[in-house]
């Protein structure tokens, strides 16, 4: 269920994400899904999963059930009937209930706003008991950082060679980390307290927060 139909460096951390999705979890809510591939591996973990994007596009991609390729959808797997996809703005307090997700998942989805304003959003959209998963990028800032980002090198070539080449969603926005590791770092443990941080090799980190039970 991890693989699917292209791969690219937040599809190889989907992975992360369904690992991390507790057994029983009823509904789940991916922020930010573009063409629906990740919401249609979650659809096996949990009893209902709704993908929310912004983009006209990308939704019409997801409702049709496969990534597009120049403008042409390919063939996929269409949506179960355990899923559903909504274009709306989770940054907008009324598009979607409050604390009523068990998971709630952003990949790729943070730094396309102030991160104060993403995690306040997304967490408040954890129903209580329930988890937020964040894949996320940010930027080099150290010596340290840029030694790291310098071992995922290797790894990425042997990665897009075994998988024919990274690709993505035809239209999918695209947006530069405004943040580097050690702010996006302190900013979690801050605002999220008893969250679990932890970068990843190629150029992402992981963030699991727990919402405490009302």
């Amino acid at each position: 269920m991890a693989g699917g139909p292209y791969w690219n460096h937040n599809v190889h951390y989907h992975r992360a994400v369904l690992a991390a999705v507790p057994r029983g979890c009823r509904t789940a809510l991916d922020v930010g899904c573009g063409d629906g591939l990740l919401v249609r591996k979650l659809a096996a973990r949990a009893e209902t999963v709704i993908g929310v994007d912004r983009s006209p596009e990308m939704i019409r991609q997801a409702r049709a059930g496969g990534p597009a390729k120049r403008g042409k959808l390919r063939p996929g797997k269409p949506p179960s009937g355990n899923v559903a996809f909504v274009e709306a703005d989770y940054l907008d307090g009324s598009a979607l209930r409050e604390g009523a997700y068990d998971v709630v998942s952003a990949v790729a989805v943070v730094h396309h706003a102030r991160f104060e304003d993403a995690t306040g959003a997304l967490a408040r959209l954890v129903a209580p008991g329930g988890r937020l998963i964040v894949v996320g990028l940010a930027y080099n800032h150290t010596v340290l950082d840029r030694v790291i980002s310098g071992c995922g090198l290797p790894v990425s070539w042997l990665y897009t060679r075994v998988r024919g080449g990274k690709r993505s969603p035809a239209g999918m926005p695209v947006e530069e980390p405004p943040m580097h590791w050690g702010e996006v770092r302190a900013a979690a443990r801050r605002l999220l307290p008893g969250c679990r941080f932890r970068r990843r090799l190629l150029w992402r980190y992981i963030l699991v927060w727990d919402r405490p039970q009302a």
